[in-house]
């Protein structure tokens, strides 16, 4: 099994084996809507063979970062249908991740100015979104203390998750990705020491713990079909303060049983795990992958596609795939500064090193399309 051959994901054929990894690249027009200068960056990447959107909020109140895209009104859709465009007049496929920040928020962007929404009321301490600071600067802010999420909002919350999936497809998107990883709402509730509700959603079984999120995958199923419906999870993680959970391998066994019996098209594991706090202020990062045993009893219980992420390059990217645990590796910076990045691994061309410091910029095409591809 190499990078470049094609295969078989849900409902899709894909061309390779390399996945654009999700990206928050900040650069929406006013309302957050995508826009043409969106349509180049990912049509230039389209070789992939599958691109995952940067992540997209399903509503107003999901949203956590400034600038970041909707899917939620008319000129949202529009927008990203620019998108799809370009990405299948490149003979590319592309699935929208959607997320729902929960806690990770701040009053700053929320509709009047109200608290974040949370699985409970525990402030994420130590941990930032990008907003506006006091005197307006663009830039890293302490998430705000949020407000528990009542049990009869939940079905209303759910239900605008059925409104975005119908958008996903009236955007033309190949599929959804859920975001249920790195913090987020859907990780809020799963993790056992975090979620103290008393409800139905509690933390108190694993059934309880992936109620709401299997309850969005299913909206996702009957709007998109199971072929075309995949979910980031992030095992082991902390990224976002989240604490120590000592039934996270309960919980998340359960859920892979229970995607697997929906027949979902993948899962999208971070295979290195992240740091605690946020990227930003790391400044020693000691990676720790997932446990060989965990991975393989997850290749025993989930019977479709398995993506990995986490600082691969080409040649542990082969070595991942010739264990036979997982079928594709998704890259994220390297797509950055290498728009033609399938090409650069098999040819064995160089690649460009992005700075880092054009990743969240407002700088138009600088940092974010004006990176050629290989030239001899």
């Amino acid at each position: 099994m190499t990078l470049f051959e094609s295969n078989r994901l849900g409902s899709h054929q894909l061309e390779n084996r390399v996945v654009m990894a999700p990206m928050t690249r900040t650069r929406t027009s006013a309302g957050d809507v995508p826009n043409a200068l969106m349509a180049k960056y990912y049509g230039q990447r389209a070789s992939a063979g599958l691109m995952i959107s940067e992540a997209t909020d399903i509503a107003p109140h999901g949203k956590g970062y400034l600038w970041t895209p909707g899917i939620y009104t008319d000129a949202q859709i529009a927008g990203w249908q620019l998108v799809t465009n370009e990405v299948h007049r490149n003979n590319g496929k592309i699935f929208m991740q959607i997320w729902h920040v929960g806690r990770m928020s701040h009053t700053s962007m929320m509709p009047e100015g109200q608290a974040p929404w949370g699985a409970t009321d525990e402030q994420a301490i130590g941990s930032d979104v990008f907003a506006h600071d006091a005197e307006g600067k663009l830039t890293f802010v302490r998430a705000s203390k949020p407000r528990q999420l009542e049990t009869d909002e939940l079905p209303a919350l759910i239900n605008d998750f059925k409104t975005a999936f119908s958008n996903v497809r009236k955007a033309g998107f190949d599929g959804v990705e859920i975001h249920s990883a790195n913090g987020y709402l859907f990780e809020q509730f799963m993790n056992a020491t975090l979620n103290t509700r008393d409800d139905q959603y509690g933390g108190q079984t694993f059934e309880n713990r992936t109620r709401f999120l299997l309850a969005v995958v299913d909206a996702a199923i009957a709007e998109l079909g199971a072929g075309s419906v995949g979910v980031r999870l992030s095992p082991f993680g902390h990224y976002n303060s989240m604490p120590d959970d000592p039934l996270g391998e309960e919980t998340f066994f359960h859920l892979c049983d229970e995607l697997n019996r929906r027949g979902i098209a993948y899962i999208h594991l971070l295979y290195e795990l992240m740091p605690k706090g946020n990227m930003q202020e790391v400044t020693e990062f000691n990676e720790r992958h997932l446990p060989d045993e965990f991975v393989r009893k997850t290749r025993d219980i989930f019977k479709g596609a398995i993506i990995w992420c986490g600082s691969f390059n080409k040649e542990s990217a082969q070595v991942a795939l010739a264990t036979g645990w997982v079928d594709l590796i998704a890259f994220g910076r390297p797509f950055i500064g290498n728009p033609d990045l399938v090409a650069r691994f098999k040819n064995d061309w160089q690649l460009t090193v992005a700075d880092r410091s054009a990743y969240y910029t407002r700088n138009g095409e600088k940092g974010f399309t004006d990176f050629p591809n290989f030239s001899m």
